[in-house]
């Protein structure tokens, strides 16, 4: 979460920068309300939560690595766990984490259950990223 300054200190960082001439304002406070405005018309809260949610979902190896099993074929939980030496409830929590996320969905056959890339679109994009 980030912290909020304060108004004071807002102010005072605005109108130094509008004083040096990099910025073509010419009121601190209707500059600051015009970039708050800004803030809320590009990103509204909703998007952002999902898109935290998608990146610390990407956040650790471990899940990394289970997008990379899932990449090649369907898999079942205990097929998890044996590729990456994991408990049962260590995988659970990840394929939980990446499932929130949307980036892997389930599919139940009788007591199993299968995991899978949930948009194999997604993961092309990613590797256009050389993230993957």
């Amino acid at each position: 979460m980030c912290q909020a300054m304060s108004e004071p200190e807002v102010s005072k960082r605005l109108n130094r920068l509008i004083g040096s001439g990099i910025c073509s304002a010419e009121n601190s406070s209707k500059y600051a309300n015009e970039l708050k405005q800004l803030a809320e018309e590009t990103a509204d809260s909703k998007t952002i939560y999902n898109l935290s949610k998608f990146f610390k979902a990407l956040a650790d190896e471990t899940r990394l690595r289970i997008i990379k099993l899932l990449e090649v074929r369907e898999m079942c939980v205990c097929e998890i766990m044996i590729a990456l030496n994991l408990t049962q409830p260590t995988a659970s929590h990840h394929l939980g984490i990446l499932e929130n996320a949307g980036i892997v969905k389930d599919r139940k056959k009788g007591k199993w259950v299968f995991y899978s890339i949930a948009d194999p679109k997604l993961i092309r994009h990613m590797h256009k990223l050389d993230v993957l």
